[in-house]
C-alpha cells in the first residue's frame, strides 16, 4: 500500500484513467478504506444514495465469468486465447465495483442522487490515486441488461451508474488536453463574442 498524501489539487491534476492494469490484486480492505472516506461526498438531504457491489479475489473471478457472457456471447466457439484477448480489460483489474443508485420517480431527486453518487465516484478515484491504485470509470451498455442486473444483485428500482475498475499499473497515461476555461464559462451580463 502506498500512502502518498497528495494535495487535493495534485490528486485532481495528476489522476489518470487507467485502462491497462498489471493484474496485481487489490486488497479488499484498501478499497473499503477508500469507500470509508469517499462516503463524505456531498449529497442532497444526506440521503447517501449510493450502494456498491464490490468484487475482489474469488468474487472477481466469478464476476469475470458473468461479464464474459455479455462481452463475448460466443465465447464457447472461440479458442481460450481468443477469449482471453477479448476479456483482457476485465481480467487485469484487481477489483471491480458497481455503483448503484435508486431510480427515484421524482426527477429532481433522481438527478440529485446521480450527482451525489458521481461525487462519491470521483472521491473514490482521487483517494485510490493517492494510494497508488488506478481506476477507470466505465459505463458499458450491458450494465442495463436485466440478466446482468440480476446476476450482480441489483434490485427493482435501482440502476447501475458505473463499473469502477481498481488496479495497479506500470505506466501512467499521458495527460490529455483539456478545454480552456473561456471555452466553457459564460460570464453572465457580459456581451457574447
Amino acid at each position: 500500500m502506498n500512502s502518498q498524501s497528495l494535495s487535493v489539487r495534485d490528486a485532481i491534476l495528476q489522476r489518470r484513467s487507467i485502462k491497462l492494469f498489471n493484474g496485481q490484486p487489490v486488497d479488499t480492505q484498501d478499497i473499503l478504506a477508500i469507500f470509508e472516506d469517499a462516503k463524505w461526498a456531498p449529497n442532497h438531504g444526506n440521503r447517501q444514495p449510493w450502494r456498491v457491489v464490490l468484487a475482489t479475489g474469488e468474487g472477481l473471478e466469478k464476476l469475470v465469468s458473468v461479464i464474459r457472457d455479455f462481452v463475448v456471447p460466443n465465447w464457447k466457439e472461440l479458442s481460450d486465447d481468443e477469449v482471453a484477448q477479448k476479456m483482457l480489460k476485465f481480467t487485469t483489474p484487481g477489483a471491480i465495483a458497481f455503483v448503484i443508485v435508486p431510480q427515484d420517480l421524482r426527477q429532481k431527486e433522481r438527478l440529485e442522487d446521480y450527482a451525489a453518487a458521481s461525487s462519491f465516484l470521483q472521491n473514490s478515484q482521487l483517494l485510490a490515486w493517492d494510494k497508488g491504485i488506478g481506476t477507470c470509470w466505465k459505463t458499458p451498455a450491458w450494465l442495463d441488461k436485466p440478466e446482468f442486473l440480476s446476476a450482480v444483485g441489483v434490485e427493482a428500482g435501482e440502476r447501475v451508474i458505473s463499473m469502477l475498475q481498481f488496479g495497479y499499473f506500470d505506466m501512467i497515461p499521458k495527460e490529455k488536453p483539456k478545454k480552456a476555461v473561456d471555452e466553457f464559462v459564460t460570464m453572465f451580463g457580459e456581451p457574447q463574442q
